[in-house]
């Protein structure tokens, strides 16, 4: 049970001192190899209005003091997530403390996203608790070495720690942010996609404080921030408490990241070192959006810093004091990705090395659409980062751009080409129907022949222009990015009216911007310099691989989808009149005037022969494809290519592509981060215990056979229970025992009110698992309806007896008249009728004494199949 907070410093003052649950604390030891067993106590802190749960790493001589060093996680999670990490940094020799924050895992109390007067204390008093261990090294009474490190959520917490308590020594802030209120409410325009996953990842409304979920609705409801939601959620970030962040500090921010973007880590590095603190910045290639966090480097560099500052160890290197992650192409040998490091001394800043880039370009008036609709995309959380991977390799990303709701500038061909390091700016005169304006700015990387566009990092600026109905000049800062363009290519500033990210005034207005002076300033920051490649590219293979399924099926979404039609919006699927030609044929159909509809609680069987169009309809089911004509909506929502209504429904056609280097588990958990989605959203659990691997998880998928693969990609398509879910052939390579789970699973997961539809040539699997079938044929539907239905009409009877049927029961009744035969089985007794009827049958059933508990037809589904067909499959 959650506690809630309690409201009025008086009660917080009752319980201000810490206090240890008694018979909470629980000590494990764990060990591999030569290294040092980790003890680990698990307990429970009581804290004002919550408690707290804890775990606590230490290794080595129990009697040696050591720094302690503060672990805290990202939203959403728990202090499970950082538990590698812990114990990594226990046996380097640190006392490691790490908790579930305030509404998360199993601690209790309210979310208060950062609040200086609970989780920010919460902090402090763990401080307290750590200035009393006796294997803890302390500065002073009461003052612990500690530092203090977190990626996201637990970024933010080391950056306040260190503004509200002096005693924190240095810290490792990772992918955060420093005014939340700039993060979500960029230049006053509201980040709706990111806010609404903000609020649903940390369990809906009812888990924050009041005045956080009001403030929330009111800026979701009305699509903009107000003074009151920018002042409170500023309050809670580490720039209200900047100037006293005087501690040395790696900043490690995502260049995949619409969330918090690399601009974030610019404020807070120059602050900080504007306090005279040491500071090294450190861009990865990964962020919130997805790709690549690079731990592998990251955490090493991080222990290293603790090293250097907290146990004073003058060896330890804090590496350069900037460092960008690169991508430079691909090995044609190997299919290496070139990730290389590039460096500097010091920080170069977003500004630094700017060269003046001429564009060129008349006034242009566009639209904004009624309902801001259809809405330009530029990031998408959960595909931005492996569209990143993407950009910089040259590859056109996800950017749509509709006509008539953007202008264009575009610069000549560069000679040379140049590498943007940081903010480009230019300066717009911006005039508008209305009083205000909201635009989105971007800048593409153009290929020569202008057929291919690449939006660095998937990144835009939204800009809010007040009193523009006059004209207004403006000076727009655009994302920060690091990527290279190429001679030939040119630069192209686009200004749209929307974006799928963030809201947009509702109401229609019309736009006009020009350039004024003419140029884009690009940052080139000539100081850094490029160092040799080596980082094997399956490190973020997976995700690169989910954006470009992302890409392809999103990047063809041209036109506007139909709109929903609010009486299908409870029904998983309807196809109505579908139809599609085969490749280079005006007369020959996959599938032609295809209709059947699928209701909740439903598993489906897709039958028919091969070439009966199953897996073409399917794939126009997941908008892989289009159909030439007809309609499929899924929850009332017309499929198209990238409809965000795919992401209620899952998947597993045609086999599924896994990195080989890497285990199971690490595929699975890989493919769901490039989601984007919470980690605790993906049931992995419940998916692994489906593909029943067992200790196979944790070996390399290249020593996995066919049917080892084949459950593994059936448990990737149930990440996250999906609404809908699909499965081609499921049971491919699966024995006897992995089919009867497999058929278990399907009916299990449609009764907790899901949809499954399945194509299989296992008609008797179909027959037990399958509520209903669509059968097809020659791209064409046969029949479709209850499996009863379809199966029923036969002169075949199911006898069921209370207790078993003997064979001496069996040969009774095959010997009366009319009954051809008689057979038992495992159900019960199939009984051939030869001239009787089933009123006779039962009335001589009877006379026998036989304890009957049910008489109906049977017929095989496989007869019925072929019957259906006309003749052998």
């Amino acid at each position: 049970m959650r506690l809630r907070r309690p409201r009025g410093r008086a009660a917080a003052g009752v319980a201000a001192a810490l206090v240890v649950l008694a018979g909470a604390g629980v000590w494990t030891a764990t060990g591999a190899g030569g290294a040092p067993a980790v003890h680990q106590e698990d307990r429970v802190m009581e804290m004002p209005g919550a408690k707290i749960d804890t775990s606590y790493f230490t290794a080595g001589d129990a009697k040696k003091k050591r720094p302690a060093v503060l672990l805290g996680h990202g939203f959403g999670g728990s202090k499970d997530d950082v538990r590698a990490q812990a114990r990594d940094l226990a046996r380097e020799g640190y006392a490691v403390l790490t908790w579930s924050a305030r509404g998360f895992g199993a601690s209790t109390g309210e979310i208060g996203l950062n609040d200086p007067a609970f989780e920010v204390k919460d902090v402090s008093r763990l401080v307290d608790w750590l200035a009393k261990r006796p294997e803890v090294r302390l500065d002073a009474a009461g003052d612990p070495r500690v530092g203090v490190t977190g990626a996201s959520y637990g970024g933010a917490i080391s950056l306040l720690a260190a503004g509200h308590d002096k005693r924190i020594d240095a810290i490792a802030p990772q992918i955060t942010y420093w005014n939340l209120a700039d993060a979500l409410f960029p230049d006053g325009v509201f980040k709706k996609l990111w806010a609404g996953i903000f609020f649903s990842t940390g369990g809906g409304c009812k888990t924050f404080e009041k005045q956080l979920c009001e403030m929330y609705e009111r800026v979701a409801v009305s699509g903009r921030p107000d003074a009151q939601a920018r002042d409170l959620l500023a309050a809670r970030s580490p720039s209200a408490v900047g100037d006293r962040i005087k501690v040395p500090a790696l900043i490690v921010q995502g260049q995949s990241d619409s969330l918090f973007p690399l601009g974030q880590a610019d404020a807070m590095a120059r602050r900080i070192r504007a306090n005279g603190a040491p500071v090294a910045v450190d861009w990865i290639t990964g962020g919130h959006d997805g790709g690549d966090r690079e731990s592998g480097r990251i955490t090493p560099r991080i222990t290293s810093w603790f090293d250097h500052y907290l146990k004073g160890d003058e060896g330890a290197s804090t590496g350069p004091a900037f460092r960008v992650t690169r991508t430079g192409g691909i090995s044609s040998t190997d299919g290496a990705a070139q990730l290389r490091g590039a460096t500097s001394g010091s920080y170069p800043g977003l500004a630094d090395g700017t060269r003046a880039v001429r564009l060129t370009g008349r006034e242009q008036t566009f639209e904004n659409p009624a309902g801001a609709a259809p809405p330009a995309i530029s990031a998408v959380p959960g595909v931005g980062g492996g569209l990143a991977g993407l950009s910089s390799l040259g590859v056109g990303g996800l950017s749509i751009d509709f006509p008539g709701q953007y202008a264009r500038f575009d610069s000549e061909p560069l000679r040379p080409g140049l590498r943007v390091t940081g903010s480009p700016t230019v300066r717009l005169k911006v005039t508008s129907s209305a009083d205000d304006a909201v635009l989105f700015a971007k800048v593409y990387d153009v290929s020569p022949d202008g057929k291919r566009q690449v939006l660095p990092a998937q990144l835009v600026t939204p800009v809010r222009v007040d009193g523009a109905k006059e004209g207004k000049e403006v000076e727009v800062t655009l994302p920060a990015v690091d990527h290279n363009v190429e001679a030939g290519h040119r630069l192209r500033l686009v200004v749209a009216a929307t974006d799928l990210g963030y809201a947009s005034p509702a109401a229609p207005g019309t736009y006009k911007v020009a350039l004024v002076g003419g140029s884009l300033k690009v940052p080139t920051a000539p100081g850094v310099k490029t160092e040799p490649a080596g980082v094997p590219w399956w490190a973020w293979g997976l995700p690169l691989a989910g954006a470009v399924i992302a890409l392809g099926l999103l990047a063809t979404r041209r036109a506007t989808a139909p709109a929903p039609d609010p009486e299908l919006a409870e029904v998983p699927l309807q196809i109505t009149g579908l139809t599609k030609k085969y490749a280079k044929s005006t007369d020959r159909y996959a599938v032609r005037d295809l209709s059947f509809r699928v209701e909740k609680g439903q598993v489906l069987g897709l039958l028919g022969p091969n070439g009966a169009g199953k897996t073409t309809t399917l794939r126009m089911l997941m908008g892989l494809i289009r159909p030439d004509s007809g309609e499929i909506r899924v929850f009332g929502h017309a499929i198209r290519p990238g409809a965000p209504v795919l992401s209620r429904v899952g998947a597993f056609v045609e086999g599924a592509g896994f990195l080989p280097h890497l285990s199971g588990r690490a595929n699975l958990e890989l493919y769901w981060q490039a989601t984007g989605r919470p980690a605790e959203d993906s049931h992995m659990e419940e998916a692994l215990e489906i593909a029943g691997l067992g200790d196979a998880l944790q070996r390399a998928v290249r020593t996995y056979s066919q049917g080892m693969r084949q459950r593994l990609a059936i448990a990737q398509a149930m990440l996250g229970l999906p609404d809908l879910l699909i499965l081609d052939e499921p049971t491919n390579g699966l024995d006897p025992p992995q089919i009867r789970e497999m058929r278990d699973v399907m009916i299990r997961y449609a009764q907790g009110g899901r949809t499954v539809i399945v194509s299989s040539h296992l008609l008797s699997e179909v027959e037990q698992s399958c509520t209903h079938l669509v059968v097809m044929d020659r791209g064409r539907l046969v029949q479709a309806g209850p499996v009863a239905e379809i199966t029923g009409g036969s002169d075949t009877l199911l006898v069921t007896v209370d207790g078993p049927v003997t064979e001496v029961l069996a040969d009774k009744v095959a010997a009366l008249p009319g009954v051809g035969a008689a057979t038992p089985t495992d159900e019960g007794m199939l009984v051939r009728l030869e001239g009787a009827s089933a009123t006779g049958l039962i009335a001589e059933l009877v006379r026998l004494d036989v304890p009957l508990t049910g008489v109906g037809p049977h017929r095989r589904l496989e007869d019925a199949f072929l019957t259906l067909i006309g003749g052998p499959a």
